[in-house]
């Protein structure tokens, strides 16, 4: 007897170390595989949706501690910017605060926006046509715009932020 309940177990921890589900009438596995190429993730699609909305709201309120939190700052965190090297997270954080504090005003369009989810990992890609206002004076910033998000236990964040001009002749 000990020997059946030795053997179910062993076989109830290999499904679940696979991450299968297991039907208890066959102990088939009835999860499939998810094509990362083709799925489309719709949930966490309507999930980024929502944190880009908080990123340019946030933004709007200059409230850079908000524009902050969306970030997965770290190690691993990258940025480019204006052809420059690569920044790190603390380049990034001194720079968006900076940003947020210049700024009176600030509409934003984003154009052609496709947010391709990967399980955990999404990249969105944008036409930006930002106008902060800076003083009195609107500014017309256009650009191409990808944002590397990682699903963490706190939401989505930014991983990585890559900036370039776009040209609109």
């Amino acid at each position: 007897m000990n020997t059946t309940k030795n053997i179910a177990f062993i076989i109830a921890l290999f499904y679940f170390i696979a991450g299968c589900d297991v039907n208890a009438a066959d102990n088939k596995c009835n999860d499939q595989p998810v094509n990362l190429l083709t799925e489309q993730f719709q949930e966490s699609q309507a999930e980024i949706q929502i944190v880009l909305d908080g990123i340019f709201s946030s933004i709007q309120d200059n409230d850079a501690d908000k524009l902050i939190s969306y970030h997965a700052y770290g190690e691993k965190f990258t940025e480019f910017r204006d052809s420059e090297p690569r920044f790190n997270s603390q380049d990034n954080e001194t720079y968006e605060r900076g940003f947020v504090g210049a700024i009176s005003g600030f509409d934003y369009n984003l154009g052609d926006l496709k947010i391709a989810v990967y399980g955990d990992v999404a990249v969105v890609t944008f036409h930006a046509d930002f106008r902060p206002t800076i003083g009195e004076e609107v500014m017309q910033i256009w650009g191409s715009t990808t944002l590397v998000f990682v699903k963490t236990i706190n939401g989505w964040k930014i991983t990585h932020e890559h900036h370039s001009p776009l040209n609109v002749s």
